[in-house]
């Protein structure tokens, strides 16, 4: 079966970008694609169409970005379109990006939170299936995606979540949080919900952004505040630090590698080895990186 022709419609994305050498990659602005995994499932994986691109090998849904487009968005839509992924029923985890100069793959790692199957809604797939991730390497696999499928695989057993000490946190700039503990506590769930939004940037651990599952935990009179996006709020019944060690044993035992944000060095103490700890000032550095204090 030859190429679909393409629509003069087309978004400008849609078309090859060219290195000096005259070797060219599909995707005007880069490209973006979706290793989702599920559990007892194993990874979705795309049998490319014998016309594409390394034809008859398996990779992972995905295609070029429009333009403006952010990575995960694309990564998404194309997942949708190539193999009916929705996109209710998956959480990412974070980015990889292959850094090309002239071009990036950007693979979105996620995890299945609402089971589905997928189904080939277009002629880019000769078949999509579920592959246990011992198997994937079996497989004739796609050069770029067996490229960087050991870091990929390595991602997909990283499962972040962050607890935060709000009372610490907010208590660590002199900003007069103290005449409105709830609603300091309540900005800094908004800011939190803007970082789980944008990602942590976290290079050493091979990926280029992880989206960790937040859980942000308060006290006294900042309890009642709401959650946001991306962001769960406990209201601790009594000592915050209590709540926080509970909290970051609940989530080591579902499997999560949890990092506790607090510059309090006693509840470091206890939280220390079931959890990396990370200073007050670190967290700040992020937020201040995609959500400015107004």
């Amino acid at each position: 079966m030859s190429a679909p022709r393409l629509p003069a419609d087309r978004d400008p994305g849609d078309n090859w970008a060219y290195a000096a050498d005259g070797t060219r990659y599909w995707g005007a602005f880069g490209a973006a694609g979706l290793l989702v995994h599920a559990t007892g499932r194993g990874v979705l994986l795309q049998h490319r169409a014998e016309w594409s691109h390394h034809g008859g090998t398996w990779g992972i849904p995905g295609g070029a970005r429009h333009a403006g487009e952010q990575a995960i968005a694309a990564a998404l839509r194309e997942a949708g379109e190539e193999a009916g992924v929705p996109a209710s029923a998956i959480r990412a985890a974070g980015v990889h990006v292959l850094d090309l100069e002239v071009w990036t793959y950007a693979t979105v790692v996620a995890h299945v939170i609402e089971p589905f199957d997928p189904v080939a809604d277009d002629s880019e797939s000769l078949e999509l299936a579920w592959i246990p991730v011992d198997e994937v390497e079996s497989r004739a696999l796609h050069p770029g995606f067996a490229g960087s499928w050991p870091t990929l695989r390595a991602a997909l057993a990283h499962r972040p979540a962050l607890v935060v000490d709000a009372a610490n946190v907010v208590g660590s700039v002199p900003d007069g949080w103290w005449r409105d503990r709830h609603g300091a506590a309540a900005r800094l769930v908004a800011r939190l919900a803007t970082l789980a939004e944008a990602g942590v940037p976290e290079p050493a651990r091979g990926l280029h952004l992880w989206f960790p599952r937040i859980v942000a935990v308060v006290e006294g009179a900042a309890r009642g505040v709401q959650g946001a996006a991306g962001v769960e709020v406990r209201d601790a019944p009594g000592s915050g630090d209590d709540a926080v060690v509970a909290e970051a044993a609940a989530l080591t035992s579902a499997g999560h590698a949890v990092t506790v944000v607090t510059s309090d060095r006693r509840l470091a103490e206890r939280v220390a080895g079931r959890a990396e700890v990370r200073g007050a000032g670190w967290l700040l550095a992020h937020l201040d990186a995609v959500a400015p204090r107004q």
